[in-house]
């Protein structure tokens, strides 16, 4: 697949990898597919939380492309490399 098709997978609740990845369990998912309003208490981060309080109880948070890495880490915000948006080894995981 290229990029353009493995965000569409994405979308659609796949998890897609890299061929080049694939001996090391790498994958990216995406967080949700729109916006969440997420109470104060859903927040781990301080400031997040502090700004939810003072939102009135709730921030939205946007969706992300997540990875998994290889050393079994979940990556928040990945973000694709010009290699990454032009390759053409997308697969499904």
């Amino acid at each position: 697949m290229n990029f353009g098709q493995a965000i569409e997978a994405l979308k659609e609740g796949e998890r897609v990898a890299r061929a080049g990845w694939n001996g090391k369990g790498m994958w990216l998912a995406l967080s949700c597919n729109g916006n969440r309003d997420v109470p104060t208490e859903g927040f781990w981060s301080p400031h997040n939380a502090e700004f939810a309080r003072e939102n009135g109880g709730t921030a939205t948070v946007l969706p992300s492309i997540t990875m998994k890495t290889a050393s079994g880490e979940i990556l928040m915000g990945w973000l694709a490399s010009q290699t990454d948006m032009l390759a053409e080894d997308w697969q499904l995981v």
